[in-house]
């Protein structure tokens, strides 16, 4: 393809060379370099490649795409845009021949929320028959493949290229979690997105290499409505009406308020053995009663706004009410179920502050004992584990404290960094140490009693687990449930 066709929807000066040159790919790292490239030249958080453009050229790099002034090599075209990254976008759509043109695209941004919610939408569109690719938090899924990514919201090249397998695959339909950097950093740019969707927002993100303050964080978010043919918005966040400043959607509400187009006032707590949710009613524009397999208020928020969404994409009602009764997202509050009596689940949690949720979340549905199994991450910040000692002495009844990833640390000296926070909030707190997880494991189920909800946090959706620097497999959906057979409890 020659540079012209890839810089057809981009405003561009040719400094040097011939816009006919023949491009094989698209890069913009240096150790992606393929001959006969274009290097497009992006300033990062932590360096510009423009200062490496002399050395793409000699690596085989055929073209140049930059923003600012560089020294000129020799034997290169030199092309210079506003901006590499916008730029970077539309020329990824052309390479990739427009694949989210061919695709039905939604996109979830906010603060909490984004991989339930997309997962929710998920379950219900492939209820309704759709094939739904998907992208956020939990890596890239199409099909039965799963692709690892660094990012929510990757790169424009790899976003690209996955809406172009998507299509290769036969989805009709891709769900993203849109980060306010994959706006800011234009990796979505270009694209216009059937349905935006926002879940809630509070401050986040804000320091170096991020935002430098919650309003530009909150302008970012609110650029998707700029960018999108219908939006679903939560109606009871305070910055909802600051988010859609200049918006250009349709705009479709969610909430407990009685004035949002899809709202409930009141929900039901549920549990059985297979079963950790709600159930409640939404009025408004349409009247549907709604179980949900998940736990809390939280849950509620979400599959409020998954309705909303599955509603404007015209998906029927039988469709919504089967898949929320069963869905359930990889690590996010998830039940594993193994036993009449008691209730364990995993989560992601790894912070003080969704510990607390979650721990707030589940005592809610007033288990006899409130148990919480958790480490810390080696090789990061103390404070962490101060408060979430502090926030599980106060919050739990019964505590395991094992390994999380400990990475170069040991496992002790995390623990005991774990309970300074536990003896500042609770000196009575009850507690057990067991440095091996997948003992500590064995332990809260050969020691549950009935009418206990045990919540394993941490590692969530995690597949492996991390001791001075060797991965190795730990995937804990599979090690409860392996345990729970050699018990006898399931088949």
């Amino acid at each position: 393809m020659q540079l012209k066709e890839l810089l057809k929807d981009v405003k561009y000066t040719v400094l040097q060379g011939s816009e006919q040159t023949e491009i094989t790919d698209i890069v913009y790292d240096t150790r992606k370099i393929v001959p006969g490239c274009v290097f497009v030249c992006i300033v990062g958080t932590q360096r510009d490649s423009h200062d490496l453009a002399a050395q793409a050229v000699e690596l085989g790099a055929a073209a140049l795409v930059i923003d600012h002034a560089i020294p000129m090599p020799k034997d290169a075209v030199v092309v210079q845009v506003e901006f590499t990254r916008l730029a970077m976008a539309k020329m990824s759509a052309a390479y990739f021949g427009y694949p989210a043109q061919k695709l039905t695209v939604v996109g979830v941004t906010g603060t909490k929320g984004k991989t339930t919610t997309t997962h929710m939408i998920k379950t219900i569109l492939e209820a309704d028959g759709r094939m739904v690719g998907l992208i956020g938090t939990n890596g890239i899924t199409i099909g039965e493949q799963h692709i690892e990514t660094a990012n929510t919201t990757p790169e424009s090249y790899e976003l690209q290229k996955a809406f172009a397998n998507m299509v290769k695959a036969g989805c009709d339909t891709v769900l993203m979690e849109v980060s306010s950097q994959g706006l800011m950093m234009e990796r979505v740019g270009g694209i216009l997105f059937d349905v935006g969707v926002f879940t809630n927002i509070s401050p986040d993100h804000i320091g170096p290499g991020e935002h430098p303050d919650f309003a530009d964080y909150l302008r970012c978010k609110g650029l998707l409505f700029q960018r999108c043919k219908e939006g679903v918005v939560n109606m009871d966040d305070e910055h909802m009406s600051q988010l859609l400043e200049g918006h250009t959607c349709h705009i479709t509400t969610f909430g407990f308020d009685s004035k949002a187009d899809y709202h409930t006032d009141e929900y039901e707590l549920m549990r059985s053995k297979d079963f950790l949710g709600a159930k409640f009613h939404i009025s408004g524009a349409e009247n549907l009663d709604v179980r949900v397999n998940m736990p809390g208020k939280f849950s509620v928020y979400n599959a409020l706004c998954a309705v909303a969404t599955a509603r404007v994409l015209k998906v029927s009602h039988q469709a919504i009410q089967g898949a929320l009764e069963c869905v359930t997202v990889k690590g996010r509050a998830e039940m594993v179920p193994i036993s009449d009596d008691f209730t364990i689940l995993i989560d992601y949690a790894h912070n003080e502050l969704s510990m607390e949720s979650l721990l707030n979340t589940l005592k809610a549905y007033q288990p006899k004992r409130m148990v919480c199994i958790f480490g810390c991450g080696g090789n990061r910040s103390k404070l962490r584990r101060y408060a979430m000692g502090e926030c599980a002495a106060k919050m739990a009844d019964f505590s395991i404290l094992t390994e999380d990833n400990n990475r170069f640390e040991k496992v002790e000296d995390i623990i005991a960094d774990i309970k300074v926070g536990m003896a500042k909030g609770n000196p009575d707190a009850k507690y057990v140490e067991i440095h091996d997880r997948l003992d500590a494991i064995h332990y809260a189920i050969d020691h549950a009693e009935k009418g206990d909800l045990i919540a394993l946090i941490g590692k969530g959706h995690e597949s492996y687990r991390d001791r001075m620097g060797e991965k190795t497999p730990f995937l804990e959906r599979e090690l409860i449930e392996e345990y729970a057979r050699q018990k006898g409890m399931i088949e």
